[in-house]
């Protein structure tokens, strides 16, 4: 359903994901607002792994409810408070995707709304 973009003319990317990524016409298209390692009843882990985990456990919630899966992600930008969290982002999004049938974008930020959290998450999906 997607064609992955990834000229030769270019570096490769630097992990699992692609350059671009081509959606065919007429595909139904979902776009989160970015979601933060809060558990159901508000708490926050001190850990950046339970985080993300929340991340993408809230993600699913959103896909499921839009008739989507993980493999319907085009793009994922995480935001995260220190460069040390990279691999961990990495190993829980590759808990639930695999490939690079995807774009990605990660950025270093400086905080978010309350100290205690470390990552935040939004992706864009797609499907027929």
């Amino acid at each position: 359903m997607r064609t992955r973009i990834n000229p030769t003319t270019m570096a490769p990317p630097l992990a699992q994901y692609s350059h671009g990524i081509l959606v065919p016409a007429g595909a139904r298209l979902l776009v989160t607002s970015g979601q933060l390692g809060i558990a159901p009843d508000g708490s926050v882990p001190d850990e950046v792994e339970a985080q993300a985990e929340l991340c993408f456990k809230a993600i699913g919630a959103i896909l499921a409810d839009a008739g989507m899966i993980f493999a319907d992600v085009i793009r994922f930008n995480a935001f995260v408070t220190d460069r040390a969290y990279f691999p961990v982002y990495g190993r829980v999004r590759a808990r639930y995707v695999a490939g690079d049938a995807f774009a990605s974008t990660l950025i270093v930020v400086s905080g978010f709304t309350r100290p205690e959290m470390k990552i935040e998450v939004e992706v864009t999906a797609a499907a027929l």
